[in-house]
């Protein structure tokens, strides 16, 4: 990292925890929050040199105490709800000078986080961009996804493409625009998803890119994308984008992923070119995890990501 990259950071870090798993049908994800902090995230960053408060978990509904709404798109009103409250969050952490961490929950809690910090630039008049790590583009609609889960379709939301319920949260939409908006890592992709990705007009880098051109290459590109016309750019990172060897507590595993060393590098580059907004970790499961493994790895890459070095 360079000698301003931390500088540019908040020195204030907010940890805001969203217990959500509304988005998809395989339990034990609302943990995720509890194990990322078990695993010493805020101790640990801390230790780098940051003023870290734990603003708790965000209400969210439990999903045996709702009805499913629409079956096509299960829980669909509950989840935009909480969105809400999580944009409201992320919203003030960064009036308050920090820079906000949120920790799901299945990855349907990135419309809300994305939301408040997309609201935030806009009261200044600034557009910001988007670097989506993921194995999945998650770029589905309710008209194009063959589960209905909502954990699959946060990126069209967050483009305009609907729903509209979390497309139009704040009232505005979209929170992001196309040329700002790279994914990188996917390697399960939807043929309705691929005409979402061709229709949206965004940057993907795959990890055949990255097998043929190199981690760095592709991270340099995408925030070149992320960065470019905007005041920063948010990072929001599934934890399947990691090899499920490195990373077994998740919800949707694909082989194939980035290794351990590509993860922390990805990150650290991201901590090089000082240009994070705000950042989330998504789909952490401790049921399906081994000795909260995933859940380490991935306090260990947010370090990462706030500047931890190697020496």
């Amino acid at each position: 990292m360079n000698d301003n990259a931390i500088s540019t950071l908040a020195k204030q870090i907010e940890i805001i925890g969203v217990p959500l798993d509304l988005g998809q049908r395989r339990r034990g994800v609302d943990m995720g929050p509890s194990a990322l902090r078990v695993a010493g995230l805020q101790a640990k960053l801390e230790a780098l040199g940051y003023r870290v408060t734990d603003g708790g978990n965000v209400p969210v509904a439990v999903a045996e105490t709702k009805g499913r709404g629409d079956d096509r798109v299960p829980f669909l009103n509950e989840i935009a709800y909480s969105a809400e409250r999580v944009a409201e969050c992320v919203h003030q952490a960064l009036v308050h000078h920090a820079t906000p961490i949120v920790l799901g929950g299945d990855h349907s809690v990135a419309a809300g986080t994305m939301a408040g910090v997309a609201q935030y630039f806009r009261d200044q008049n600034k557009a910001i961009g988007l670097v989506w790590i993921d194995a999945h583009s998650d770029i589905n609609t309710p008209e194009t996804s063959p589960s209905g889960n909502v954990h699959g379709m946060p990126l069209a939301a967050l483009l305009g493409m609907g729903p509209p319920v979390l497309s139009d949260l704040l009232g505005w939409s979209p929170k992001v625009l196309p040329q700002h908006t790279v994914v990188v890592g996917i390697r399960d992709v939807d043929e309705a998803e691929r005409q979402n990705i061709r229709r949206a007009g965004i940057t993907v880098y795959t990890m055949r890119d990255i097998d043929e051109l190199g981690l760095r290459a592709v991270m340099e590109k995408a925030i070149h994308v992320a960065a470019s016309g905007t005041a920063g750019f948010h990072v929001s990172m599934d934890m399947d984008w990691v090899d499920p060897k490195e990373a077994p507590g998740v919800g949707t595993p694909v082989p194939g992923g980035a290794t351990y060393r590509e993860a922390h590098l990805a990150m650290e580059i991201i901590a090089d070119h000082g240009g994070m907004l705000s950042l989330e970790l998504v789909e952490v499961n401790p049921i399906l995890d081994e000795h909260n493994r995933t859940a380490e790895l991935a306090v260990q890459l947010i370090c990462s990501a706030f500047g931890k070095k190697i020496y």
